[in-house]
């Protein structure tokens, strides 16, 4: 399984949406952040399965949040470039690259 690291803004994503999903309930809080962890853990494991979304960048959404992440496959590691929410403009993330 590759390293991961998170872009400084997909890390602020990932913070906002899990405490705004743990203001809504707590419980909901955690199956948020266990979602995005398995997503990243999957991405991890066969970063090449996920469709490529722009360029190279690859794309694998949650089927119980609409979330997902957006990712680089690097030699040495995978980098998570937005832990991105389905309802905002699609390529707000771009400027990231």
């Amino acid at each position: 399984m590759k390293p991961h690291r998170l872009h400084r803004e997909a890390e602020e994503e990932y913070v906002v949406a899990a405490e705004h999903y743990a203001r809504i309930n707590p419980a909901l809080g955690i199956r948020f952040y266990e979602e995005i962890e398995r997503l990243i853990a999957d991405v991890r494991a066969r970063p090449t399965l996920y469709r490529r979304h722009v360029g190279d960048i690859r794309r694998h959404f949650s089927t119980e949040f609409p979330y997902g992440v957006l990712y680089h496959d690097r030699s040495d590691h995978v980098w998570i470039l937005a832990v991105i929410p389905m309802r905002r403009a699609p390529d707000y993330w771009l400027h990231r690259l």
